[in-house]
């Protein structure tokens, strides 16, 4: 298992695919099958029939999950897409950084 940098609530941007460009936000991170679920990204249509427990039919949008090697994480500082560093405070407790411009991410 490769190590999954990105968080759940995390500012990313789509770099390849139908969304490419895309920026949203982290809302289910998949570690096991390396997909990532982000808000209002990878739209698919579902037809669902109407039901007796008062929820209407007809045509819903909902996220589909993408494969995490899709997104970069956004950087606040330089407000780019960038690659994830780990570094080590000097009270030895491990955050992460951005790889362009070494800004902490993790607050």
């Amino acid at each position: 298992m490769d190590k999954c940098r990105l968080k759940k609530d995390d500012k990313v941007k789509v770099i390849t695919g139908k969304d490419k460009g895309k920026i949203g936000k982290v809302l289910r991170v998949n570690k096991d099958k390396k997909r990532v679920l982000v808000e209002n990204i990878n739209l698919l249509k579902h037809h669902v029939k109407p039901s007796a427990q008062n929820r209407q039919g007809g045509i819903i949008e909902k996220e589909a999950p993408i494969q995490l090697s899709n997104v970069m994480l956004m950087c606040n500082k330089c407000i780019k897409p960038s690659r994830i560093k780990i570094k080590t405070l000097e009270d030895g407790k491990k955050v992460r950084a951005c790889g362009k411009c070494g800004e902490i991410i993790d607050a």
